[in-house]
C-alpha cells in the first residue's frame, strides 16, 4: 500500500518547525530529509525513522517498512512538534 499525499502533507507540516526538510518520492512512498541528511521516510502512512544510538530512550516501537529492509523506529504520536523536533534532530546528530 503507498502512503497518500494527505499523510505526506500533514507530516511535512508537523515538521514544519524544523525548517529545512525535504523529500523525495520513491515508489509511492517519501523519504524524509533533514538539511540534506536521510533521516526516515513515510511508509503506509506511518513516520518511520531511522533506528540510531540516541533515540532508543524514546521507546518507540520497532517496525518494518517494506519486505526486506531494516527495522526503523515509527513516531505514532507526531502531533506533539517540540518532540518530534527533539527526535528529528537527535537522529539527524547521530547520522551526520
Amino acid at each position: 500500500m503507498a502512503s497518500t499525499k494527505e499523510y505526506r502533507d500533514y507530516v511535512l507540516e508537523q515538521l514544519n518547525l524544523l525548517g529545512d526538510i525535504s523529500y523525495k518520492p520513491m515508489m509511492g512512498e517519501y523519504l524524509l530529509y533533514y538539511r540534506g541528511v536521510l533521516f526516515g521516510g513515510i511508509y503506509d502512512d506511518r513516520l518511520l525513522i531511522k533506528m540510531v544510538e540516541s533515540n532508543k530512550k524514546y521507546e518507540l516501537s520497532k517496525e518494518i517498512p517494506y519486505d526486506g529492509a531494516r527495522s526503523m523506529y515509527q513516531i505514532d504520536n507526531i502531533e506533539d512538534p517540540e518532540k518530534l523536533r527533539e527526535i528529528i534532530i537527535n537522529t539527524y546528530n547521530d547520522l551526520k
